[in-house]
């Protein structure tokens, strides 16, 4: 009678279709995990990383401190720092304004490893007669930062919105590290404090400077980031 191997149950993560387990002989194990506990090349482990970037809370802080954002840089930067699970990018739109305008750049990063995530905002006259706008991108971000939770060990959040400190707070009660990005270089600074004092890390977008952001000479990419002279900060 041939002997019984001995198994070893595995389970795997995979985006499309949720976890899957599979019962493995030993010598098998460890190639598999390797192989198989990936997103897109990323490991999913507690090294892994997630960006939830606010679109309008970004760009208002880089164009206030003088900076252009590369979107590119900024994810290369990210992914030697670890294996990139998400890169999720939240933007509310005004239709009628700037949609037309936003699209190349909401095109280019997503074919460009970002996950872009919009809405359109909603317009209304107030009692007073002004015009307003209405429309964040908060519920969408504290769902996919949930979801992602038990997937990942870092959380980079680019945002000062101090709305977000009860997500942080909840991210870092079930061990995630969480890194917020803004800036205090302002006055009054662009961030909101109880945030800032909330983050296990904070980083002040101008000391990515020379990571993340356009070098002045470069004018190598068509001018998408034009596009960004049109979005607003949408409260």
């Amino acid at each position: 009678m041939r002997p019984a191997h001995c198994c070893l149950k595995v389970s795997i993560f995979r985006p499309e279709v949720g976890n899957i387990e599979l019962r493995v002989g030993k010598h098998h194990a460890k190639t598999i995990a390797l192989r198989h506990f990936t997103h897109e090349g990323a490991t999913l482990t507690k090294n892994s990383i997630a960006l939830f970037i606010g679109g309008a809370s970004l760009y208002a802080t880089a164009r206030t401190i003088g900076l252009d954002v590369d979107y590119k840089r900024l994810l290369a930067e990210f992914q030697g720092r670890g294996p990139i699970v998400r890169a999720y990018y939240y933007l509310a739109t005004i239709e009628d304004h700037d949609a037309a305008a936003i699209r190349p750049l909401l095109d280019w990063l997503n074919y460009n490893g970002h996950t872009v995530v919009t809405k359109v905002a909603t317009e209304f006259v107030d009692a007073s007669g002004h015009r307003r706008v209405k429309g964040s991108m908060d519920i969408e971000l504290v769902v996919d930062a949930m979801e992602l939770a038990d997937r990942i060990g870092k959380m980079v959040l680019f945002s000062g919105n101090g709305d977000l400190r009860p997500l942080v707070e909840t991210m870092q009660r079930r061990g995630v590290n969480v890194t917020v990005i803004s800036t205090i270089s302002t006055r009054p600074a662009m961030i909101a404090d109880e945030l800032r004092r909330q983050a296990d890390i904070f980083t002040d977008l101008v000391e990515l400077k020379e990571k993340v952001c356009r070098d002045p000479a470069e004018r190598l990419r068509p001018r998408t980031e034009a596009a960004k002279l049109k979005i607003q900060t949408i409260k």
